[in-house]
């Protein structure tokens, strides 16, 4: 509990890839199971700005951007594709979910996760832009609810 807390102390809005570091991901071809939502392929997300998380139950530093990510997702939940991926088992997805009352959607990957995309370590955010290229890639805590970031989607979107 204590190590939560003070993750999201000293968790702050993360930073952009240098335009000449960016990357694009290399397909969209990805089948997801949606755990508490529509199972889908990722092909849907193209053309759409994505925030696609790497996330667990277990992992301090994912618990502690959760409440960020909720709040992000309340607001931008019509206009951003978001993406939730963990390994973990219904029972506990479905208890954490319910205890701490969020329900942005959670998928497991059925098939191969498309290049450069890394599911360790966790939590792993990526933002994407409509192109597919990859605007914001954070390993670690961050606070998604921020100025900085809402900025970044909005400019996005309106691209």
């Amino acid at each position: 509990m204590m190590q939560i807390f003070l993750t999201r102390i000293f968790s702050f809005s993360p930073g952009l890839v240098a335009v000449e570091e960016r990357v694009q991901v290399e397909s969209y071809d990805w089948k997801l199971h949606g755990v508490n939502t529509e199972s889908m392929n990722f092909d849907t997300a193209k053309g759409k700005v994505v925030l696609l998380n790497y996330w667990a139950t277990w992992c301090p530093p994912c618990i502690a951007e959760m409440p960020s990510l909720q709040k992000l997702y309340n607001d931008y939940k019509d206009k951003v594709v978001f993406v939730f991926l963990t390994e973990d088992d219904d029972p506990e997805l479905n208890k954490f979910m319910k205890d701490k009352s969020y329900y942005y959607p959670i998928y497991r990957s059925l098939s191969k996760h498309p290049k450069p995309f890394t599911h360790k370590p966790i939590p792993g955010t990526y933002v994407l832009d409509k192109k597919g290229n990859i605007i914001i890639h954070k390993v670690g805590a961050a606070d998604w609810n921020t100025a900085k970031v809402r900025e970044t989607l909005d400019k996005l979107l309106a691209e």
